[in-house]
């Protein structure tokens, strides 16, 4: 079982990923899907959509739950029947969710030059200022602030919101894993604190309502 790394983040928050090994077959062993869900993957043309799909099941599972315990509302968000927030990605070789009793959202990238061609439709000019000034990994930070913004876009889970007008990113360094968002949207204006980890050419940033001290 490639449970591949597990992040504690709180008392009541967790990270779990999963390196996604096996075939689409094997990872339907043992897992019985809603008829909405398997309608879902039954309509996937992707296989490693497919296999992603099915491994967050198995994370699922690890964490106590089943596919009949998660739902998706309106906006494609999942939720959790009992009342505890999820949020939930896979990208390639990897699938991750985050759970918690405080909103979340999280995001895998896998680190890739391309993003280089397409940091116009969702960098800020600051943003962009600060990793030029600091000389940072282009690859590497830019696959940060998309995540920090995935991870945030899926949390607030709002039509409109823009990654580039509406979500700010603030400065931060490659070597300290730490980074504060926040949203302002239709003049309201809410904070996040993030994280990120990287791991086998993969970016993973996880977002929670910024701490009350």
């Amino acid at each position: 079982m490639p449970l591949y790394k597990t992040i504690t983040v709180d008392e009541s928050t967790n990270v779990l990923i999963w390196k996604i090994e096996e075939t689409y077959e094997s990872l339907c062993e043992g897992i019985e899907l809603t008829q909405h869900c398997q309608d879902r993957v039954d309509h996937m043309k992707s296989e490693i959509h497919r296999r992603g799909f099915m491994s967050v099941r198995h994370l699922l599972a690890v964490m106590g739950y089943v596919d009949h315990d998660l739902y998706y509302d309106e906006y494609g968000k999942p939720h959790l029947k009992d009342g505890r927030k999820i949020s939930i990605t896979h990208s390639f070789e990897f699938a991750g969710i985050i759970i918690s009793d405080k909103e979340v959202g999280i995001d895998i990238e896998k680190q890739r030059e391309k993003i280089q061609s397409i940091a116009h439709k969702f960098v800020k000019t600051s943003e962009n200022e600060y990793v030029e000034e600091n000389s940072m990994d282009r690859v590497r930070a830019l696959t940060i602030i998309w995540g920090a913004k995935e991870s945030l876009y899926k949390m607030y889970a709002t039509p409109g919101l823009s990654f580039q007008e509406h979500i700010y990113i603030s400065s931060f360094m490659l070597d300290y894993p730490f980074v504060f968002g926040a949203i302002n949207y239709k003049n309201v204006i809410s904070h996040y604190d993030l994280a990120f980890i990287e791991f086998d050419g993969y970016t993973c940033v996880y977002a929670l309502p910024a701490s009350q001290v």
